[in-house]
């Protein structure tokens, strides 16, 4: 069967288009670990809060719906892992444990997976399936991430969701726009060939 008939078939994430192997894996995992530290570059200081706006949730739910779960799972992994282990690439050149920010990383470990298996099941072939996906694995950056900021920070829940939510709100809206645009056209794309 040739891969031009592949993408229709259920069950596929668009890295599933490239031919198969463990060097294929190995590249895509560790492709979307250093997509990730490089979109966590991307990052610009929120006023009184400890957590910037990044790219780096983009760039994780992209590589989870774009890997599928396991291989989404597996590069988050990596990415959170090197980044403790001291490769400064979490946002802003961050790296290590100890920042108040480490949770919204271990969300998107949870939120990759998450969009990764939906994606597998067709989340992604559509603009308002790609936007209730996306925007179910920012739920879940957030619902890991805010509690971890409000301990690892010292502040009451209210004060972690005024500072490690509502200011992100808008720019989450503009990614998962984003991803309604690029990951249905790229599906069509590839099925029109």
């Amino acid at each position: 069967m040739s891969t031009a008939a592949l993408p229709t078939r259920s069950g596929q994430v668009l890295a599933d288009l490239v031919p198969s192997s463990r060097v294929r894996d190995v590249a895509l995992v560790a492709g979307g670990a250093v997509l990730t530290g490089i979109a966590a570059q991307i990052a610009v200081p929120v006023p009184g809060s400890p957590v910037p706006v990044t790219g780096q949730t983009f760039a994780a739910l992209l590589v989870g719906t774009s890997l599928g779960a396991g291989r989404g799972l597996l590069s988050l992994a990596l990415y959170a892992l090197v980044g403790m282990a001291g490769v400064p690439w979490f946002a802003g050149g961050g790296s290590g444990v100890g920042a108040p920010s480490l949770g919204y990383v271990f969300g998107m470990l949870l939120a990759a997976t998450v969009v990764g298996a939906l994606a597998r099941r067709g989340a992604d072939r559509s603009v308002l399936r790609t936007a209730g996906t996306m925007l179910f694995g920012e739920a879940i950056i957030y619902a890991v991430g805010v509690p971890y900021l409000a301990l690892a920070a010292d502040m009451s829940l209210t004060a972690a969701i005024a500072a490690g939510l509502t200011p992100f709100l808008i720019g989450d809206a503009l990614k998962a726009a984003l991803a309604m645009g690029v990951l249905p056209t790229v599906w069509k794309l590839v099925d029109r060939k």
